[in-house]
């Protein structure tokens, strides 16, 4: 089995490489990847292999050679000496390192320039370009989105957890008007109860049993269709807000919308918004849930990728790899504009730039996405 798995890699390194004895005199874009090849997990390493491939046949041009080097996981010396040999073998740019905790070993090699599918900063750090979906660029769409919707009283919700000092901060940077936070617990025995002071939902519910008490002793016709109006409800009164945006995912963000209906936060006046959705289509089977709205990458593009992907290797991809492919073309884009690479600086173009994922902007050293706002609506992501 190992050596089926030796050969596979083999063969996949050889077609990548068989530029590599081509004339040494033809002008040639040699791009590293560094990424997890082996260990736990590389699964994603090697999605991020078949998606250079794809990109590959998609420029079409000989003269770009992808050279693959395995950095493992959370291993300093496995990366430097990927890197390492990455800059012996000519290379100056690399798709990669895929974690943000990786920065501080490619930010030792200045003279190389890094382009990460990591979302963490969307700064240019020195040598180093993210084109990850980031937290900025998802909030500054739903800021956009909400204010058409004319919601102006706007709960921003995230979890105490080892993210949320790069929430706030990229919160600060921000400006949400009329905008509140609120920080709750990832257990979710505590984030009920959390909820449930958000909402006022112990006065309101008191609300309904005052008001039901009112009625409850009339026998007039008028009181008693009254009361059986507010038998169908389970608390009186509305909440202090209009629109939520959850910074969570996964169980945790499925454990914060049903804390939210659980205390009758009436979804026909309050838009339930999240980030960090990749189309995931377990939430359809949170039948608490009508509406969920999100910013997110294009979904056609993102559909037909996955398509090409799977009829090419027969498996789905790892959801970042879109982000390496972008990252390629982007790549070859500066190199046929600039003749070369140097530095970041290369990546500063004054136009915006269409890939995959949706349109890139580059100002201020910094890197914004275009996205647009989809919802979740009778099992189908619906573009708003």
């Amino acid at each position: 089995m190992k050596s089926k798995i030796f050969l596979l890699l083999f063969y996949i390194l050889f077609a990548f490489n068989s530029n590599l004895f081509s004339d040494e005199n033809n002008r040639t874009l040699k791009v590293g990847l560094l990424a997890p090849l082996s260990g736990p997990f590389s699964e994603i390493g090697n999605s991020l292999l078949h998606s250079l491939q794809l990109a590959l046949e998609e420029i079409n041009d000989k003269n770009v050679i992808i050279i693959p080097k395995d950095s493992g996981f959370k291993n300093d010396e496995k990366i430097n000496s990927a890197i390492d040999e990455l800059k012996s073998s000519g290379v100056k740019i690399i798709i990669g390192p895929v974690t943000y905790e990786e920065f501080n070993q490619a930010k030792k090699y200045s003279d190389l320039i890094f382009i990460s599918p990591s979302n963490i900063k969307p700064e240019f750090s020195k040598n180093i370009i993210s084109i990850g979906i980031s937290l900025e660029s998802q909030l500054i769409a739903l800021s956009e989105f909400l204010k058409k919707q004319g919601k102006n009283k706007t709960i921003i919700m995230y979890p105490e957890n080892e993210y949320i000092e790069m929430v706030e901060k990229r919160l600060g940077k921000l400006s949400f008007e009329n905008a509140k936070r609120f920080k709750y617990s990832s257990n979710p025995e505590i984030l009920t109860g959390e909820i449930e002071i958000l909402t006022n939902y112990t006065q309101r519910k008191k609300n309904l049993e005052l008001r039901k008490k009112m009625f409850e002793d009339k026998e007039d016709e008028q009181s008693k269709k009254e009361l059986e109006k507010l038998e169908q409800l389970y608390t009186l009164g509305e909440v202090n807000f209009d629109s939520v945006i959850i910074i969570d995912f996964g169980n945790n963000l499925k454990s914060v919308l049903t804390s939210l209906v659980y205390t009758d936060v009436n979804q026909e006046n309050v838009l339930f918004t999240t980030i960090n959705q990749w189309f995931d289509e377990s939430i359809f089977y949170e039948n608490t849930i009508k509406n969920l709205y999100y910013p997110s990458v294009d979904y056609k593009e993102f559909k037909k990728y996955n398509n090409k992907y799977f009829e090419k290797f027969k498996m789905y991809p790892n959801e970042i790899t879109i982000l390496a492919y972008d990252a390629l073309g982007l790549i070859y884009y500066a190199w046929k504009e600039n003749d070369e690479i140097n530095s970041v600086n290369n990546f500063l173009f004054k136009n915006k730039i269409k890939g995959k994922i949706g349109t890139f902007s580059f100002k201020n050293g910094k890197v914004i996405q275009k996205l647009d706002i989809y919802k979740t609506e009778n099992k189908k992501f619906i573009k708003f």
